[in-house]
């Protein structure tokens, strides 16, 4: 039985995807060997501990075709003879005329460069995303004659088309996805193959995040001095609704002593900076930027409240579960939330946090205002959290599901 898989992915390493380095490190620990090919270079500058354990060899591919015309080249001319390569070009003429994008033709170039690559030892092709990863994935796969498999997680299965999803899930041996929201959509495009379709959520390894044993003092927003601490971490992108969060912040009563903490990078932060200023809160927030995971749990154990403003951005993108939720829970740290994606299926309303709907500035705010003030609510939701992540989110029991796909195709 071989233990040999091909991982297509986006991007790698990066420090927003840490359920992905986690399952890597996981597969490694239980005997597989993966290689892993990126279609796109780093761009953060800090790496994760858990970045440096994983002994996979990574190979970049062509981020652009016109920056490597050479390799893509002799790609093709290597792999035009394979008895595959006939089918894969026809499943990218049949993507290329829904859509006629140059996305679709490098996805095209990038798997002739994969497929060609690939060692002759290769047995098998995963790709974390469906959606760009997923096509280069499925067009080498075919070139190549191997068996095919992919994890869908949020934006990748909310901003595909129906069909090439349908297709996707067609030529796949399993799908794994990580919300009950995500597998009712892929179910949806691919009625037909819901049996190849699994939930296995993003559980937390405990040794790279310990549970919080300690205790947090009872602050309630009374006091200036020492104020309720909020805390989020996030790209500062659409979907994670940071412009949203500030506004309501802003509706909090004036009297109610809090400070806010943000931790991520992203391409808003800038915009947020000067709209914390326009909303005179910028002697209350502070953001740190891109952390790696040591900072993050520092930060969550020194915090008394999780926040997280999510909402579906205008193409579609949405938040499946983030992990920093389930990060969160182990921390014993309540978490006020939207239900957007998978959040509901990861915060239990009134058991391990508080919800309301996507875009209610002031409902968020209200339900804010009630967990600064009660710090006995917030240590009450916040243990029940910590609680429920050995039955919800228990890393080894996902891992054993995801290890007996990979060895069923085997």
């Amino acid at each position: 039985m071989t233990r040999l898989i091909d991982i297509v992915v986006k991007g790698y390493p990066r420090l927003s995807e840490t359920f992905i380095a986690q399952e890597f490190l996981g597969l490694e620990e239980a005997g597989f060997t993966l290689r892993i090919w990126s279609l796109r270079h780093p761009t953060d500058k800090k790496r994760h501990a858990i970045h440096e354990a994983i002994r996979a060899r990574v190979t970049y591919l062509p981020e652009y075709l016109k920056d490597a015309p050479r390799r893509v080249f002799a790609a093709w001319r290597k792999v035009r003879h394979l008895p595959g390569y006939r089918a894969a070009l026809r499943a990218f003429l049949s993507d290329l005329a829904h859509d006629v994008t140059p996305n679709r033709i490098r996805r095209f170039g990038q798997a002739l460069v994969l497929a060609a690559e690939l060692p002759d030892d290769a047995r098998h092709i995963h790709a974390h995303f469906i959606h760009t990863p997923g096509s280069v994935g499925r067009y080498a796969a075919m070139m190549r004659g191997l068996p095919l498999s992919f994890s869908a997680h949020a934006r990748d299965i909310f901003t595909t088309p129906a069909r090439e999803l349908g297709v996707k899930i067609a030529d796949a041996r399993f799908v794994s996805v990580c919300t009950q929201d995500g597998a009712n959509a892929l179910t949806r495009a691919a009625p037909g193959f819901a049996a190849r379709i699994h939930l296995i959520r993003h559980g937390i390894r405990l040794a790279r995040f310990p549970l919080f044993e300690g205790t947090r003092p009872a602050r309630d927003g009374k006091s200036a001095d020492d104020p309720v601490r909020l805390l989020s971490v996030g790209r500062a992108v659409e979907k994670k609704g940071y412009d949203g969060l500030l506004r309501s912040l802003a509706l909090l009563p004036r009297d109610l002593a809090w400070s806010f903490d943000h931790i991520g990078g992203g391409e808003n932060v800038v915009a947020l900076k000067a709209q914390a200023v326009a909303l005179g809160l910028e002697g209350r927030i502070r953001f740190h930027g891109a952390q790696d995971s040591t900072k993050v749990l520092e930060a969550m154990r020194a915090a008394d409240l999780f926040v997280l403003f999510a909402r579906i951005a205008r193409d579609g993108d949405r938040d499946g579960i983030p992990n920093v939720i389930v990060e969160a829970a182990s921390q014993a740290l309540p978490v006020a939330a939207t239900r957007v994606g998978g959040i509901g299926e990861a915060v239990r309303e009134g058991e391990t946090g508080l919800l309301c709907e996507e875009g209610d500035e002031a409902g968020f705010a209200r339900i804010m205002a009630q967990l600064i003030a009660e710090p006995n609510l917030r240590a009450q939701l916040g243990t029940k959290a910590q609680e429920n992540i050995p039955r919800d989110f228990s890393f080894d029991a996902g891992l054993a599901r995801l290890r007996a796909l990979f060895e069923g195709v085997a």
